[in-house]
């Protein structure tokens, strides 16, 4: 049979076609900054700055009361990198591409779109917004009380998914399945786990959702001092350690408008974030911001005001997530292609660029080969996503 087909360039695109399918959480966020790490001649290093949108105060009456305009960023770093390493033999590159592809690509492939589908998904632990239902299986009526949270906070209509785990699927499947326009939906569908689309988003199923670890953080924390604002909260009385991605409230500090700053009467949820936690302090989540164009909530908390985290504490719970595509953001970069090599290709589908490199071992009779990928992963927009929290 005739290996015609089986050039660099047709072995990295079949690597990516397969990738891609794998990749449902990855690919339904934002993948529009991939350009921006792949520019020659003009490379931006291993970080993009994103800007977020800015926000603004309305003047009431006449008088001019100009304000500057202060623009905020968050970084995206292109720096972790992942690959499988193959040897082919002779008779292996004699197989047309498709027996190459279900033979030698497909378990490759796989094994690497899992492991950074299950890298990316660590951003859950950035979002503070979440549906309590630990315990209990997964409703609709808990998905659209995260669609109301998503609403509520300004996630555009478009680009929605509710990304759920195989148990959250089992539960709402049978209930949802009339719902869901099978010949319309997933007939324009390539993307691996995808259910249909109902109640604005894009239902899909992913096997790689984790479970949070609860940490063991008690209900007697309280907050010491009054007026705090920014991302540290400082605590007293309780005992045991909150976790990176442990979700609470604050008594009395509500969730306000994001455009007209009016309390909306819901407690505003927060999530502890990376960093030093002690029984003292807590990195946080967005931060307390009291006033201004970026204010979040309707005040600073009491000294005194209770915190309750969420769920029991160590125990886990399954996750699963509701997000527009704004939320997260994705890319990956052009990587150095070598020289003195067998062959070395370098092809993207789809924003996800993979270099493939091959050498070969005369004293084997076989072909070592590299595919890698080079990404990064952020959290852009936390308050346009919710974690649904279920069994």
């Amino acid at each position: 049979m005739s290996n015609t087909f089986l050039t660099p360039t047709a072995v990295t695109r079949e690597a990516l076609r397969v990738l891609h399918q794998k990749l449902n959480f990855v690919g339904s966020i934002t993948r529009e900054y991939d350009d921006s790490f792949a520019r020659q001649g003009a490379k931006i290093g291993d970080t993009l700055k994103v800007r977020l949108p800015n926000q603004y105060i309305v003047r009431s009456g006449a008088t001019l009361s100009a304000q500057d305009v202060t623009e905020s960023t968050v970084d995206l770093k292109v720096q972790t990198q992942k690959g499988v390493d193959l040897n082919f033999t002779s008779v292996d590159l004699t197989l047309a591409l498709d027996d190459f592809s279900e033979r030698i690509l497909e378990p490759a492939m796989s094994v690497l779109a899992a492991n950074i589908e299950a890298d990316a998904m660590n951003m859950y632990k950035d979002v503070y917004n979440q549906v309590d239902n630990q315990g209990q299986p997964a409703s609709f009526t808990k998905v659209l009380q995260g669609r109301k949270i998503l609403v509520d906070n300004l996630a555009p209509l478009n680009g929605r998914t509710c990304n759920l785990n195989t148990q959250d699927n089992v539960d709402m499947v049978d209930a949802l399945k009339g719902l869901f326009n099978d010949q319309v939906s997933i007939g324009k569908q390539n993307r691996e786990g995808f259910m249909g689309r109902t109640a604005g988003f894009d239902f899909m199923e992913n096997t790689l959702w984790p479970s949070h670890p609860r940490g063991a953080a008690n209900g007697g924390y309280l907050v010491n001092g009054a007026s705090q604002t920014g991302s540290t909260l400082t605590v007293n009385t309780g005992s045991g350690l909150p976790v990176q991605g442990d979700v609470f409230t604050i008594a009395g500090v509500f969730r306000v408008h994001p455009e007209t700053k009016q309390s909306t009467g819901v407690l505003q949820q927060f999530v502890v974030t990376a960093g030093t936690v002690t029984t003292t302090s807590f990195p946080i989540s967005p931060a307390i911001v009291t006033s201004g164009p970026l204010q979040n909530v309707s005040a600073s908390p009491a000294s005194g005001a209770a915190i309750t985290f969420s769920g029991t504490v160590s125990t886990n719970y399954g996750l699963s997530l509701a997000y527009q595509k704004g939320a997260f953001a994705f890319a990956s970069a052009d990587m150095v292609m070598p020289r003195g090599v067998d062959f070395a290709a370098r092809e993207a589908f789809d924003g996800v660029s993979m270099r493939i490199v091959r050498q070969y071992d005369i004293n084997g009779d076989k072909f070592p080969c590299r595919l890698d990928v080079l990404y990064g992963y952020k959290t852009i927009r936390p308050q346009l996503a919710c974690r649904l929290a279920n069994h």
